[in-house]
């Protein structure tokens, strides 16, 4: 078993968006021969873009799975998003694989979401490979994107094959361990020849780097290369080996994907030089008691798996993909879900080929599985026999933008709720809540793509149609003078009347102080039975401010005479005094309208810095003050509600994808005067429409 294990490969394929991922997935399944057709992102019919909105979109919106066998090495492949919308996908999923081979395009270059990916890849440990894609496209340059990107993603690179040829006339690769060089027909097929003369230089200098750069990693191995001995290949590919393992530095590799040329290399690279599940090694959980505890992926010890995908389907149920980390997994079973504390069952072992599931009858450590239709297992769950022991699960991305989702259709308010909370099972990028104020159901997402994607993907999966909207604002209100006013209320209609008098001063208070009563009455001029009455109405009248309908706070009542009749007077009838005093003392206490005013935490590089507070100043928005994180800036700022609601869009636009950030509520604050009327005027055309 041991040695089974040794010859698996997790390999997941990450960067940024239009790199050529889907692609480069799509070439090594037909080379590999488990696809009969070759297909295309552009005719939306890849083996891993099968999703109506991956195929519509000619992108990837979540992380696909196949396998293939090369050479007796069985590899399982993870094609992940590279978009910003849909990253979160790929967060879940990298941490299982064992080593992620970084797409980067020859003429772009790295973007923000390789970066993104390159501080997953060092979060999680993982070695990592540089594929620089596009070889064939003008401008593209192995050297510069290794600089470039060793400066952006913060590793070593170490070249390790150089093109042979530019643009139109790429046509090979020369194998810098080996000093062999392939050439490619137009078919991808390689033939192996000697290294152009044109290259023999380029090749030498190349060379003595790469000898140079491994040398370094081995103290003996150094001191001979110091001494002037030749190092072997043997010896050279040992400990290059090592230093991928050890995450020392990430290999560049090149070639064209479109073209296959260097697929048939990088499938070879995959089985010597990538890591299998033992090499690695344990995995660290940590007990009941929080302490550390290693999980080596013995094929003959307790089970222990790790769920890091979820897929929802109305038909077939929830499908829930999983790593084994530890035992040996029959076609059938029971386990224990530690986070839920709840045994689950499962009848069908199944593989994931793309858009087909495959039943098989074992698992071992280090294999990609999917089980259907456990009741209470989610992405993030840790799997065991019995024993109470979790694996970390990386935290979710915070939302960066939200929307009010309705019913396009009446009656499907129900069906809407329970479609959004399957959809939520599925991506750990979105969250879902309920505005009791605005009587709003809110969804937050990664973008505007991410939440329309995902309105598409309900459409399609459930039958339900939703619209978005901008959510509404949670204004408030509140007053500026004090005021003294009396409240009566009395009605007489044969028999017993109605009859409430209570005199009420209405005063502003500190901001963040909400709301205070005070009793103030002596002599008994309103008995003390009655005086939460009063109390009652003025809080019920103050939800509903008169400038715009929001609820009144940072005031205070005092309630310090008023009379009463012995026989018509009662609890209603002071509640009513209280609503009619509160309603009189607000239209004379110079009621203002006030608003949300968020913490704001941007995180963008130095040089987009001053275009960030330059547009937080047009936003109302005021910085801070500013903290250093790496090589970036930090801007905390407080900004209105109103003014970031879509911010997202903006920041991604000013930043080239760069810039991040977090929001939360920080107080309310008073709406400028002429800001405050034309909130009012909308908000009331809005209640006439």
């Amino acid at each position: 078993m041991t040695e089974q294990i040794a010859k698996l490969r997790n390999i997941a394929l990450a960067g940024h968006g239009g790199a050529g991922k889907t692609s480069l997935a799509e070439s090594m399944l037909f080379s590999a021969g488990v696809i009969k057709r070759l297909g295309k992102v552009e005719e939306g019919n890849t083996a891993m873009d099968f999703q109506p909105e991956e195929v519509r979109k000619q992108q990837s919106v979540s992380s696909a799975f196949h396998k293939y066998t090369w050479k007796k090495h069985h590899i399982t492949l993870m094609d992940t998003p590279g978009d910003q919308n849909f990253f979160s996908s790929a967060k879940t999923c990298i941490p299982a694989a064992d080593g992620v081979i970084i797409v980067v395009d020859g003429v772009d270059g790295p973007s923000a979401m390789t970066e993104e990916v390159a501080v997953c890849v060092e979060e999680h440990s993982l070695p990592s490979v540089l594929f620089i894609n596009k070889m064939d496209k003008e401008r593209a340059n192995v050297d510069e994107m290794a600089v470039t990107c060793e400066n952006t993603l913060k590793r070593k690179t170490i070249i390790v094959q150089l093109p042979i040829g530019q643009m139109d006339d790429f046509k090979g690769i020369v194998d810098i361990i080996s000093g062999k060089a392939y050439i490619y027909d137009d078919k991808g097929k390689s033939t192996q020849t000697d290294i152009p003369a044109e290259m023999a230089d380029a090749y030498e200098t190349a060379r003595e780097s790469f000898v140079e750069n491994i040398a370094e990693l081995d103290d003996d191995l150094l001191e001979k290369y110091l001494e002037g001995e030749e190092l072997t290949e043997d010896e050279l590919k040992a400990t290059f080996r090592k230093g991928i393992l050890a995450c020392d530095f990430s290999p560049v590799l090149c070639g064209s994907a479109t073209n296959f040329v260097g697929i048939d290399l990088l499938f070879d690279f995959i089985n010597t030089s990538m890591p299998s599940p033992l090499d690695r090694g344990a995995w660290i959980a940590k007990d009941d008691a929080g302490e550390p505890v290693e999980i080596a992926p013995d094929p003959d010890g307790a089970f222990y798996g790790y769920v890091f995908n979820t897929i929802v389907d109305p038909y077939a149920g929830r499908l829930s993909l999983f790593r084994v980390i530890s035992g040996t997994l029959g076609k059938e079973g029971n386990f224990l879900n530690v986070n839920k504390n709840t045994k689950e069952r499962f009848t069908q072992l199944l593989e994931i080929q793309g858009k087909e599931q495959t039943p098989i009858t074992e698992a071992l450590p280090g294999a990609i599985v999917a089980v259907a239709k456990l009741k209470e297992t989610f992405t993030g769950d840790t799997m065991s026999d019995d024993k109470e022991i979790t694996f970390e699960a990386p935290a979710p991305m915070p939302p960066v933008i939200s929307f009010a989702v309705y019913s396009k259709n009446k009656g499907d308010e129900d069906k809407i709720h329970g479609a959004l909370r399957k959809i939520l099972e599925e991506d750990t990028g979105l969250q879902l809540k309920r505005e009791a104020e605005t009587n709003e159901t809110i969804l937050s997402g990664r973008g505007l793509v991410h939440i329309e994607t995902t309105i598409e993907k309900i459409k399609r999966k459930f039958n339900v149609e939703m619209g978005i909207k901008t959510p509404k604002v949670p204004y408030r209100e509140t007053f500026k003078r004090k005021i003294r006013v009396q409240g009566k209320h009395k009605k007489q209609s044969g028999g017993h009347g109605q009859f409430g008098d209570c005199w009420i001063t209405l005063e502003p208070i500190a901001k963040g102080k909400g709301f205070e009563f005070v009793d103030a009455i002596v002599g008994g001029s309103i008995p003390r039975t009655y005086i939460p009455a009063v109390e009652k109405g003025v809080v019920e009248a103050s939800e509903k401010g008169l400038l715009a309908g929001f609820p009144c706070v940072d005031f205070k009542v005092t309630v310090d005479d008023g009379s009463y009749h012995s026989v018509d007077s009662s609890e209603m009838a002071f509640k009513m005094a209280g609503s009619i005093a509160f309603k009189k003392a607000a239209e004379q206490a110079k009621a203002v309208l006030l608003e949300p005013i968020m913490n704001v935490s941007i995180v963008v590089p130095d040089e987009f810095t001053g275009d960030i507070m330059g547009d937080l100043n047009s936003r109302r928005g005021r910085v801070l003050g500013m903290d250093t994180l790496g090589e970036k800036q930090v801007i905390n700022a407080n900004v209105p509600m109103a003014e970031f609601l879509r911010y997202a869009p903006d920041l991604r636009s000013m930043t080239g994808g760069r810039g991040t950030f977090t929001m939360e509520f920080g107080h309310y604050d008073e709406v400028p005067g002429e800001l405050s009327q034309k909130v009012i005027d909308k908000i009331k055309a809005e209640e006439e429409e």
